[in-house]
C-alpha cells in the first residue's frame, strides 16, 4: 500500500475561479495534482502542504497575463523575455503569504523562483515562500 495520498485540486470546477493556493514542497506524503497550462491541459503534481492565499489583484493580473496576453494556450518551456519575466515577478510579489512559526504570524510575499522559469505556466508558477520552495496554483482557464 502506498504511503502517498493524492489530492486533485478542484477536479470538477465547483470551487469556482477565484481560488489561489501555494503548495510548499515538503515530504508530507500528500501529493497535490493540478491541471494547468491553459488549453495545453498539462497535469502537474507536487508533494507538500497546501497554503490558501488571498490576492485578488494578483490573481486578476495572472489571469490577464496568461489568458489575454499569452492567449491561454500555455507557456510551458517558454523562453520568457526580460519584460515578461519582470512582469511575472511583479505580479507574484503582489500575493501575500502569512508565515507562522507556531506562535506568531508574519505577513510576507511570494517571490518568483527564477531558477525554475522553464516550469512556469498558467496556473503553475514556481515560487519561493518564507517556508521554502513551492508552486503557486489557481484555477486553470480551459
Amino acid at each position: 500500500m502506498s504511503s502517498q495520498h493524492f489530492v486533485f485540486l478542484d477536479p470538477d470546477g465547483s470551487a469556482g475561479d477565484g481560488w489561489l493556493h501555494t503548495v510548499v514542497e515538503a515530504k508530507t506524503g500528500v501529493v497535490y495534482q493540478q491541471q494547468y497550462g491553459g488549453t495545453a491541459c498539462w497535469l502537474g503534481q507536487v508533494e507538500g502542504f497546501l497554503v490558501p492565499l488571498s490576492g485578488p489583484e494578483g490573481l486578476r493580473a495572472l489571469r490577464e497575463l496568461f489568458e489575454r496576453d499569452l492567449r491561454g494556450a500555455g507557456a510551458w518551456g517558454r523562453d520568457w523575455s526580460d519584460a515578461e519575466r519582470g512582469r511575472l515577478r511583479e505580479i507574484v510579489a503582489m500575493i501575500g503569504y502569512w508565515a507562522c512559526d507556531g506562535s506568531e504570524e508574519e505577513p510576507s510575499v511570494l517571490r518568483l523562483d527564477e531558477s525554475r522559469m522553464r516550469d512556469a505556466d498558467e496556473a503553475w508558477i514556481p515560487v519561493i515562500t518564507p517556508d521554502g520552495p513551492g508552486v503557486l496554483l489557481w484555477c486553470n482557464s480551459d
